[in-house]
């Protein structure tokens, strides 16, 4: 977040030793990368300077949040010849009732809006993607709504998983779990609709 993000200036100095000693391939890691300002400058700005460090010749990033993409960071995207065409999108479900009970900030209209807006920002734009099957409480219905949007956005390619619950998040509270026969049931039904 911004409270924790390191000066633009110190990255892009770090990022300029890293080229100086051949290194020509970099990628900004954060929890919700796209989110970053260092109380002067955004995440465009870190990939402009990023990007335009001599002996840099392919910048990525991971993990944006959804609906960080603002249009200042598309921008930058499309203006900075080496950023990668590449964006590992989390949606985790395509359903906006689980997306709620998994307190993502955005529902499956908005995440396909962002989708839309990436693909107009950025020709050509590889889109990779992590799903949970069967968290707490999910349908038929709802795991259906996943598979749909996975059609419809045609992700090049998915990370998926079962939903295991991890202690210390707000989801080890919630009931109706997903028997484990059918989380693997559905896992199987994504993982053959993404191949």
């Amino acid at each position: 977040g911004p409270e924790r993000s390191r000066k633009l200036t110190d990255v892009v100095g770090e990022v300029s030793r890293l080229a100086e000693s051949g290194t020509t391939e970099v990628t900004l890691l954060g929890q919700t990368v796209n989110s970053y300002h260092d109380g002067e400058h955004d995440f465009a700005d870190l990939l402009q300077s990023v990007g335009g460090v001599p002996g840099i010749r392919r910048v990525r990033f991971t993990s944006p949040y959804p609906t960080d993409f603002t249009p200042r960071v598309l921008a930058a995207m499309a203006a900075t010849p080496t950023v990668c065409e590449h964006v590992h999108l989390p949606t985790q479900s395509g359903s906006s009732r689980v997306l709620k009970r998994m307190l993502r900030r955005y529902d499956r209209g908005r995440f396909l809006e962002v989708v839309a807006e990436l693909r107009a920002a950025v020709s050509g734009i590889a889109l990779t993607t992590d799903i949970i099957v069967g968290f707490p409480g999910e349908t038929e219905d709802e795991f259906q709504e996943t598979l749909s949007l996975v059609a419809e956005v045609g992700f090049d390619d998915a990370f998926t998983f079962k939903y295991s619950v991890r202690e210390g998040t707000p989801a080890v509270r919630l009931k109706d779990h997903v028997a484990a026969e059918v989380q693997g049931e559905r896992l199987e039904r994504l993982i053959a609709l993404v191949r």
